[in-house]
């Protein structure tokens, strides 16, 4: 796609009668934040940029050092569809830069781009990715209660969410996010809608995008929507399968016609990387106490270090849709959660299978058996570990890891160890229902 530039922005603006620009941009937990400029503005902005306090965002600076700029990007130009037409309201993706115009290190987008440099200086040029976010719909946000009890794929009166779905799906393309599927979970009031793979970084600006338009056609019909991982006691929680390929030019590397399952070394090594890896990075796709409610067994969440071909018991999954054929190949890395930031995400994936590849780690055999079903002993003996249990659990491993150091960078590594250790401190002195329940009447 051609690259927009400035006098495409102010042409567009004029002729769609744009009046307000929202410029957007995420913290380091992958909240977007936002402020808006009026037309006026727009040209200044496209040229210098919008200068914003950067110590009121959550894992940016420090007051003595707050100044910062927020460039919006040409590219992620489009108008918000559940605004009114008339003096519209569009919004830009910002890269936030120094005082200097050089990158911001506290930037998540920015955390992303260098990952991506990586990958091009080993000779990839796409980064591609599928991810699939689930999410639920509930009355209100105070409380959990169900719109349905419809199940996976279910077409019936029960799914009373066919409509916002459809107005969602409808929103995405008019923001020029295609879309493939749309389509009841498997709990109760769950859903998904998929957008069709692009690039990296196209990709995390959708996601945040798709979090966002979710959210306000719910309100629009006046119900919620939550990505919170595991709502639901009892419940399948929601999920950010992540379908990922690295590709050379047109020819993708993770095929290989000649290999008996299709896959090319580079993609082995790709999984081995991302498996060796994975418990590192797991504070990253898992970011809250709440996703260690989602990732246990038994809910189609996987917890075991394995990969497998179909399998959806293991972390990583490579689908067999289409067989043989060369652009479908890829794999799926199960484990991510939708409240993650997914600048962060795709760039901690992305690093721990180039690890893989550079390092020529060797793939495990994969396990096509269902993992839920092996008893601890059998999954010892067979090698296979397990994802950390708690996000304490979890950020006590990424905390002494180089690699997730080199991933996050000298900013956002120790800001992000300490938010999560705060968040996990914070959780550990709650006293829940369950304890009352279980221990008040007899202790």
């Amino acid at each position: 796609m051609a690259k927009r530039t400035k006098q495409d922005i102010l042409k567009l603006v004029k002729d769609k009668d744009v009046k307000f620009i929202r410029l957007w941009f995420t913290d380091v937990l992958g909240h977007v934040k936002s402020f808006a400029i009026t037309d006026k503005e727009l040209e200044g902005a496209l040229d210098h940029g919008m200068g914003f306090d950067g110590s009121s965002i959550t894992g940016y600076q420090d007051i003595e050092e707050s100044d910062m700029i927020a460039m919006p990007d040409p590219d992620t130009f489009a108008i918000l569809p559940w605004r009114p037409s008339e003096k519209a309201v569009a919004r830009m993706i910002c890269n936030v830069l120094n005082p200097d115009k050089t990158p911001y290190e506290g930037d998540p987008r920015y955390v992303l781009k260098r990952a991506l440099e990586r990958a091009s200086k080993m000779g990839f040029d796409h980064y591609y990715l599928g991810p699939e976010l689930e999410y639920f719909y509930f009355k209100t946000d105070s409380a959990p209660e169900i719109l349905d009890k419809g199940g996976y794929f279910d077409l019936t009166t029960l799914d009373v969410a066919s409509d916002l779905r459809r107005e969602t799906v409808l929103a995405l393309e008019k923001m020029g996010i295609d879309v493939e599927y749309s389509h009841h979970e498997v709990a109760p009031s769950q859903h998904e809608v998929d957008m069709r793979y692009k690039d990296a970084l196209e990709m995390a600006d959708s996601v945040i995008t798709y979090r966002i338009v979710v959210k306000e056609i719910a309100s629009k019909f006046g119900v919620y929507a939550t990505f919170m991982p595991k709502p639901i006691f009892g419940q399948n929680g929601s999920g950010m399968h992540t379908h990922q390929s690295l590709f050379k030019g047109s020819k993708n590397a993770f095929f290989d016609a000649k290999s008996e399952d299709y896959l090319s070394d580079v993609a082995r090594s790709y999984i081995a990387g991302l498996l060796k890896h994975s418990k590192e990075i797991c504070s990253i796709f898992a970011q809250t106490t709440n996703s260690y409610k989602r990732l246990v067994p038994g809910y189609e969440a996987p917890v075991y270090v394995a990969w497998s071909r179909r399998n959806r018991s293991a972390l990583i999954r490579v689908p067999l849709y289409h067989p043989g054929q060369e652009k479908a190949t890829r794999c799926e890395f199960r484990a991510c959660d939708p409240a993650c930031n997914p600048y962060l995400t795709f760039a901690a994936m992305l690093h721990a299978g180039l690890d893989g590849i550079e390092k020529k780690y060797k793939a495990p055999k994969p396990m096509d058996q269902n993992l839920y079903h092996l008893t601890d002993a059998e999954r010892k003996q067979k090698g296979i570990e397990t994802l950390p249990d708690s996000l304490g659990h979890a950020i006590s491993i990424t905390e002494n890891s180089e690699l997730v150091k080199k991933i996050l960078g000298n900013h956002i590594f120790p800001r992000f160890i300490e938010l999560k250790k705060k968040e996990w401190n914070e959780y550990k002195i709650q006293v829940p229902q369950y304890e009352l329940d279980k221990y008040l009447p007899v202790v």
